[in-house]
Formats: structure tokens, C-alpha cells, sequence
């Protein structure tokens, strides 16, 4: 079957219980970063950027050939390809946003490819519509730094992944967002970024608290793996911080955080501060975390 069908293989009830009324109604959760054409374009380029990342992480769970995977929040992109390439022609990969524009360019993104195996579905990452105990492997990266309510994220991953299949998470902590020599752009900037993820309701040092969800949601055998990249001058993830405010640059205007004149000037003056080769910059601290579901006492 295509990845324009329905997911049966998966043992999913259908992969359009979203949109034909089946899947559980909630109300939709509150993304902090927006979602126009260049958000879009930064997402496809994350997959790249943080494909060592990803490859580390589906090494420690040891995805196998003939896998069901759950790829959840996988925006236009995400890490479908290298688990289509992981679990092989025998496995099912499942991608899922509650972004149709996204599900439509994943959906494009599989057939160009000719990702056979690939899926996509539209639904809330909370109440996704699947059967329980769907997946070997449940997988989400920077999905929870972005709401308001991970544990209900967490919990679904949970339902949906099989006894002894694996749960497992990437997610950024604003902890280390270091700038050296300081800069009073820079400094400004990320004030603004904390103060407008905290008043989403986000929490933007969620990665060190991964690991704990996974244990309160039941998961055992934990792990976790964190990463202080450093990018270097001219790589995308060097300016990431300042991309994501100017997706979300009508919230941080219409929060009165900045004006959009102090915006402007005060991005132009950090990312000129950012090309200087002398200038070492960690946006943000990366916690791989995983977990696996106990198997059902016998």
C-alpha cells in the first residue's frame, strides 16, 4: 500500500481517524513556534543537521528490519527516510503531524522517494486515533519543548508502543545558551525567546526533564544521552535560536516583548555578531532520552 492510504499493517485502526471523525476530539495544542513556508523549509533542513543525532539515538533502541515505527510530529520531513531505511522493506514506518501542510509534503516527500513503507497520518500527537500497542518503536524529537502539555504527549506514546518496544525522544534545554565574547543583541534575543516560551506554557528547559517522564509514564530500562554541540561559523544550527524568533516574530511583537524596528535591529546586530569566526556559540544543550514498556507479566 501506498503512503496515501490508510496504515493496516501497522496494526493502526486507520491512519485517517483524524479526519474522517473516529479519533478522539481535544482541543488543538498550542505550538510555540509558528508554522509559514520558511518554518517549513527550517524543518526539512533540521533533518540534516541533526542526522547524527537521530542516528545515535535509533542505535540505542537497535531498531530492526520488519519494525512498526511512529515517526509522531514529523512535520514535512523528519526522520522518516532513515527509519524507512532501518526497519527495510518487511517494516511499516508512520509518520504523523496535526499540520496538513506538513502530512501533504511528508506525503510528497515518500513518493518522490519512492518510500513504499512510508505512511502519513493527521492527528493530535495527544490522541492520535491508533490502536494501543501499535509500534515496536514510538519516536518524537523537539515535539516536546513546544507544548504545553508533554506528559499527555508522553502518555500517548506510550499507549501506542508495544510491550518491549521502545519510546524515544530528543529534545533541546535552554540551559547552556552561551555567547562568547557576550553580546547585549544576542543576550536580548534570547530573553525575549525565554520569556515567550514561558509564557506558552512551554518549557524551554524540558530536556533534562525526559528521562523523568519516561520513568513516571511506566517505561523502564531508561537511558540518556546528552550532546553540547558548537557549531561553527556558517552552519545552520550556529543561528538557530535567532530562526526560530523570526518564525515566531508576530508573537514576540504582538506580546510587546520587542517592537518589530527593535526585532529587526537587534537580529541583524547578533547575527553579525555570529559570523565573527572568533565568536563561539551553544544554543542549546541536546538530550536523546529512551525507555522501553515492560513485557506483560506471564
Amino acid at each position: 500500500m501506498g503512503p496515501h492510504g490508510e496504515v493496516q499493517r501497522a496494526g493502526v485502526s486507520a491512519a485517517g481517524a483524524a479526519r474522517d471523525g473516529r479519533a478522539p476530539t481535544a482541543p488543538a495544542p498550542a505550538y510555540t513556534i509558528g508554522s509559514d513556508a520558511t518554518e517549513r523549509d527550517r524543518l526539512r533542513s533540521q533533518t540534516d543537521e541533526l542526522h547524527e543525532h537521530a542516528v545515535a539515538l535509533l542505535d540505542r533502541v537497535g531498531v530492526q528490519p520488519g519494525w512498526r515505527a511512529l515517526d509522531l510530529a514529523c512535520g514535512p520531513r523528519g526522520v522518516l527516510e532513515l527509519l524507512a531505511d532501518r526497519v527495510g522493506l518487511d517494516g511499516t514506518v508512520v509518520g504523523l503531524d496535526i499540520n496538513p501542510v506538513h502530512v501533504a509534503q511528508a506525503r510528497e516527500l515518500a513518493r518522490l522517494h519512492a518510500l513504499h513503507t512510508v505512511h502519513v497520518a493527521e492527528a493530535d500527537a495527544r490522541r492520535t486515533g491508533f490502536a494501543p500497542a501499535s509500534f515496536e518503536l514510538v519516536h518524537a524529537r523537539l515535539l516536546l519543548v513546544n507544548i504545553r502539555d508533554p506528559q499527555a504527549v508522553v502518555a500517548e506514546m506510550v499507549r501506542l508502543v508495544r510491550p518491549g518496544g521502545w519510546v524515544a525522544c530528543e529534545e533541546a534545554d535552554g540551559g547552556a545558551m552561551l555567547c562568547d565574547p557576550a553580546d547585549r543583541a544576542y543576550d536580548r534575543l534570547m530573553e525575549a525567546f525565554r520569556t515567550l516560551y514561558e509564557r506558552s506554557g512551554a518549557d524551554v528547559f524540558i530536556g533534562r526533564r525526559v528521562p523523568r517522564l519516561l520513568g513516571d509514564a511506566g517505561l523502564t530500562e531508561i537511558g540518556v544521552e546528552a550532546r553540547a554541540d558548537v557549531p561553527p561559523p556558517g552552519h545552520p544550527r550556529r543561528t538557530v535560536i535567532l530562526d526560530l524568533l523570526r518564525a515566531m516574530r508576530a508573537k514576540v511583537i504582538d506580546a510587546g516583548l520587542l517592537s518589530a524596528q527593535e526585532l529587526d535591529q537587534l537580529d541583524h546586530a547578533a547575527r553579525e555578531h555570529l559570523a565573527d569566526p572568533r565568536t563561539l556559540v551553544m544554543p542549546h544543550l541536546s538530550f536523546m532520552a529512551w525507555g522501553r514498556r515492560p513485557t506483560l507479566a506471564c
